[in-house]
């Protein structure tokens, strides 16, 4: 079995009074979470805390197979909770955008809806294995914008897609294969902001488990900090 190591912070940032971000690390059942409230709307904190704790419910113990239709179911139920909230506040938006990771011995799978990201350090590269669910990511998949330009659009935090809003939670998957030595990155987009690809390689590269998410926190915190910003690194050995 390969051996998992993780560090993790959040931190409401230099502008906003409220963290509406939540994240969850479970390393005995090797999830990790990150959820961002929507920011402008009612309750982001309910939202993204209702994903935290509906996921930290998952019985523990289960097999790989089941473990990941838990780990979806829970993401699912988390949708119904915070619509209820929401028809319970007369309609008001409330949702969040989320990031889940799940690793087994030699594999990994995640959910997203939102733009929350994921992404993965391999042999010295960094790829983003998410596709914001937002207006400008349309625009990088057409070829007009890098995602480094995208995280400076106007409309940069406009997403189409949350837990909580819609009929459906939207939730988006992807599994592939882990090699010892893989850094996985989820994150909000609190961070993203401030931290482009080559300053996300620079800052993970050679950068102990111990101190990486504080590490990244600070690049946020220094590029002005003004959104929530959230990080957990998870690290394959």
């Amino acid at each position: 079995m390969s051996l998992i190591r993780h560090s993790a912070v959040t931190h409401v940032g230099k502008v906003r009074q409220l963290n509406e971000d939540s994240i969850l690390s479970l390393p005995d059942q090797r999830i990790w979470v990150v959820a961002d409230g929507m920011g402008g709307h009612a309750a982001g904190d309910f939202a993204s805390q209702t994903i935290v704790e509906t996921v930290a419910a998952i019985t523990p113990d289960l097999p790989p197979a089941e473990r990941m239709q838990a780990l979806r179911g829970a993401l699912n139920a988390s949708h119904v909770a915070v619509q209820a909230e929401s028809a319970r506040r007369g309609g008001a938006t409330v949702g969040a955008a989320v990031v889940a990771l799940m690793v087994t011995d030699g594999h990994f799978v995640a959910f997203w809806a939102g733009d929350c990201r994921l992404y993965r350090m391999r042999d010295g590269q960094i790829e983003l294995l998410t596709t914001d669910h937002s207006l400008v990511a349309e625009l990088v998949m057409t070829g007009r914008l890098s995602w480094d330009e995208a995280d400076l659009h106007p409309q940069s935090n406009a997403i189409t897609r949350a837990i909580g809003v819609g009929e459906e939670a939207g939730l988006e998957k992807i599994r592939g294969e882990i090699l010892p030595g893989d850094r996985f990155l989820l994150c909000s987009d609190g961070l993203n902001k401030h931290a482009g690809f080559e300053v996300l390689r620079r800052a993970m590269a050679g950068t102990p488990i111990e101190i990486v998410a504080d590490k990244l926190l600070q690049i946020a915190l220094d590029g002005g900090g003004e959104d929530n910003v959230s990080v957990i690194v998870v690290d394959v050995i």
